[in-house]
Formats: structure tokens, C-alpha cells, sequence
């Protein structure tokens, strides 16, 4: 395939997952919480210290995909959320990387079958194509990027 592709999970806890270009396959989840001491916006500084030290490790970045969440939780989810999407956007632009936002109904229905599938569901989902998540948001990154692989690994 030879292309580098980030798929993320974006949230306070940011699952991630990463095809690099001989294949090799990384990933997790990222805490971006902030503590007591800090303003709001460090979150989104550490964030993209965070990604560009995946860009550098991965040596490049060919496709960025994130999960597009139409209706959240709460406004605090909301509201970090339209942060992180903003932040890496901007990145992505400055970087010149092209990113797609993916709606979350596809990314599940691809992993599961179906749209409305919740996080017990993804994560056995991710257990059955041979991965080991380290939690719901690893697994839907996971599901994103198998689905990115699907559509040819290009933008």
C-alpha cells in the first residue's frame, strides 16, 4: 500500500490508530485532560505537539481520517470535540495532509454490520480482525482505519 494513514477518535480521551508506510500497524488512546493548573487550551497545544510527534515518528502523514460526531453527550463534549476537529484541521491544512471526517454510523456499520453498534460491540469487533484495544476509543480508531484501508488508503 506504501501510505501512511492516521485514523482518530477525537475526545479528551483521543483513540488513534496508524498504518505507516511498510505496513507496520500502532496505536492507543491519548489523554488530553486538563489538570486544575491549567487553562483550557493546553489540551489543544499538547494535542498538536501530539500530532506532529506522530507525523515525525510515522515519517510523513499521506491521509488523515476522524470519526464525524454529529450529536454528543453533552455541551462539554460538544464543545471539546469542535475544539480537537478545529485544531487538527488547521493542522492538517498547515501540514498539507489531506483529512476526511467519517460519519460514525459508517465507521460501525463497516466494523459490525450495524450503524448503531455500541462500544462492547466495536471493541469485539476489533477482537475478531486480531487486535487487542486498549479501550472503546482505540477500537472505533481501529474500525476507522480498517475502513480507510478499505476505500484504497487514499484521500
Amino acid at each position: 500500500m506504501n501510505t501512511s494513514i492516521l485514523a482518530l477518535d477525537l475526545g479528551t480521551t483521543t483513540g488513534w490508530a496508524l498504518v505507516s508506510r511498510d505496513g507496520l500497524l500502532d496505536g492507543g488512546s491519548e489523554s488530553f485532560k486538563t489538570t486544575r493548573f491549567e487553562g483550557g487550551g493546553l489540551r489543544y497545544l499538547r494535542f498538536k505537539r501530539w500530532l506532529t510527534d506522530i507525523k515525525q515518528c510515522a515519517d510523513g502523514l499521506d491521509w488523515v481520517v476522524f470519526e464525524e460526531v454529529r450529536r454528543h453527550m453533552g455541551v462539554d463534549a460538544a464543545h471539546a470535540y469542535g475544539g480537537f476537529m478545529a485544531h487538527l484541521t488547521a493542522w492538517c491544512e498547515h501540514h498539507q495532509i489531506p483529512y476526511q471526517g467519517v460519519p460514525v454510523g459508517t465507521i460501525k456499520k463497516h466494523a459490525t454490520g450495524k450503524g448503531n453498534a455500541g462500544k462492547a460491540e466495536m471493541m469485539a469487533a476489533a477482537k475478531v480482525r486480531g487486535f487487542d484495544p486498549v479501550d472503546d476509543n482505540h477500537a472505533d480508531a481501529l474500525a476507522l482505519l480498517d475502513w480507510a484501508m478499505a476505500q484504497g488508503g487514499v484521500a
